[in-house]
């Protein structure tokens, strides 16, 4: 059997193995072969059932994730200013008032705009429909706000603005006016 020269070669031992699994150990090859498929088609088989589980589980995290990505758009997405604790007052007409107590035009311009937009926002988050301020506003009764006609005259001054831009001659007055229109909206609206 073990011959001494033979102890140390590897193809012997290989030899031997490959001997081993070819029937030699077991004195028949038919029986280890079959067995051997047999394993196979088993190893094959609960290979592809993985396979086929995993697939199914990487489409469901996948669907599960984007169905995350849109309710978390939705709920970030829109950006709601609580009032400010310190002061009581809203942080966004806090920058309009400072915009508007700046000492220049482009200053009032831009209080102007921003009252607007936060018109838009306030009328949109109470309910009411249209495509801009203006379509908000035909929307409402003059019985359900009763400073309705200050918050036109405040928007025809902000279309103003932002038809004619800067060749509109704003005066520090116009302004101030038209911020205290927006300012009466809001405190209606209890938003101020």
């Amino acid at each position: 059997m073990l011959q001494p020269g033979n102890q140390a070669n590897t193809e012997y031992w290989f030899r031997l193995f490959y001997e081993c699994i070819r029937g030699a150990c077991y004195g028949s090859t038919d029986a280890l072969s079959a067995f051997l498929a047999h394993l196979w088609l088993w190893i094959v088989g609960i290979g592809y059932a993985l396979s086929v589980i995993g697939l199914v589980v990487i489409v469901y995290c996948t669907v599960r994730l984007f169905e995350l990505r849109k309710r978390e758009e939705e709920y970030y997405s829109t950006l709601i200013l609580a009032p400010d604790t310190k002061t009581g007052g809203h942080p966004r007409w806090s920058h309009i008032e400072s915009l508007i107590d700046g000492t220049t035009a482009s200053e009032w311009r831009e209080a102007i705009i921003e009252a607007d937009i936060m018109l838009d926002d306030i009328l949109a988050r109470k309910g009411y429909v249209g495509v801009g301020v203006g379509e908000k506003l035909k929307s409402i009764e003059s019985t359900t706000l009763s400073s309705l006609q200050d918050a036109w005259e405040a928007h025809k001054v902000r279309n103003q603005i932002a038809h004619q831009g800067s060749t509109f001659d704003l005066s520090e007055t116009i302004a101030r006016r038209t911020i205290a229109r927006y300012e009466s909206v809001f405190r209606e609206l209890k938003v101020v």
